[in-house]
């Protein structure tokens, strides 16, 4: 592309995963904008903008992790910054959708904050807005702006197949994640199980139960998300108890709050595949614990929505 086409085009992020946002600008041949964040005596957030993106074609990067309310604010804020500073297109890149969870009224007098997120981002100014395996599909109509949703399992399922291992089984932890794990298997060419969590009435206690046959089998465990690690965890060791001959679990969102590092340590899951739409810690990082980069997806379909390509090809 010209120099011409490239300075319609401006990068910037904020605080919560710069390494993943510097891997896009360099794989985009982009520098990131100049941009700084600071805070007043109290902790509200000042965000000051660097350099002119008049008429520009904006993208932030930005995950809404922890510390989320943080990370929200600064994104809105910058959102605000550029609207007022006469930005022509202002992208939202959120690799991780925080408040993504609360998408329904699970219970009387909760609040849809999926909902309430999808109106600030709107109102805050921002044109379109890009993620990647979102909790569940129908937040996308949530949004009245554009809203590409891309899926990590293709990067995942590179993964795995490099690999090289056989007698593969995909299992779903929970009744939720089905269709994703059918994605995966279908990807992989290989059978799908299940994971069915209940609760019977005459004692009280869940029970976990794995539906489909993965004695022997390398297995294949999948979730959008890994947070306190209960779900994923004790559908692993369902499946140990089934006699898998091993457990490679995979989501696109390492969340990983509290104790989970050190329950993973001690689970039967000889290994955990994430990618890093969220960055981990130095503390985070285990051995058993690989980072795929959704880097090259994301710029792609920067690059793609810049020169008005279709983006569909990488919903596949």
């Amino acid at each position: 592309m010209s120099n011409k086409e490239k300075n319609k085009v401006k990068l910037f992020t904020l605080n919560s995963n710069r390494e993943l946002a510097l891997e896009i600008a360099e794989k985009l041949g982009y520098e990131l904008g100049k941009v700084h964040v600071d805070r007043f005596s109290d902790g509200e957030i000042q965000i000051h903008i660097e350099e002119t993106v008049r008429d520009s074609d904006v993208f932030i990067i930005q995950s809404t992790s922890g510390p989320v309310n943080e990370n929200t604010m600064e994104l809105l804020i910058m959102i605000d910054a550029l609207k007022r500073a006469s930005a022509s297109q202002i992208n939202v890149v959120i690799p991780y959708f925080g408040y993504a969870r609360q998408d329904r009224l699970a219970r009387p007098r909760e609040p849809i904050t999926a909902k309430l997120m999808a109106n600030l981002l709107q109102k805050a100014g921002a044109t379109r807005v890009l993620s990647i395996d979102l909790h569940t599909d129908q937040m996308q109509g949530f949004f009245d702006i554009p809203m590409e949703h891309l899926t990590g399992i293709p990067v995942l399922s590179q993964y795995i197949e490099n690999k090289g291992l056989e007698n593969i089984v995909v299992v779903s932890a929970h009744l939720g994640s089905v269709r994703r794990a059918r994605k995966l298997a279908d990807i992989l060419d290989v059978p799908l199980a299940l994971v069915d969590e209940r609760e019977p009435e005459e004692c009280g206690t869940e029970t976990r139960s794995v539906i489909g046959d993965v004695e022997g089998k390398n297995v294949i465990l999948i979730d959008d998300l890994i947070d306190t690690g209960t779900t994923m965890l004790t559908a692993a060791q369902a499946i140990a108890e089934s006699g898998a001959k091993s457990i490679y679990a995979c989501c696109t969102h390492p969340v990983l709050t509290g104790n989970v590092i050190e329950k993973i340590e001690r689970s039967p899951i000889t290994e955990l595949v994430v990618t890093n739409t969220i960055q981990l810690p130095q503390e985070k990082q285990l051995q058993k614990i690989v980072t795929i980069s959704v880097a090259p997806l994301l710029a792609d379909a920067i690059d793609r929505i810049h020169f008005e390509k279709a983006v569909s090809p990488l919903f596949e």
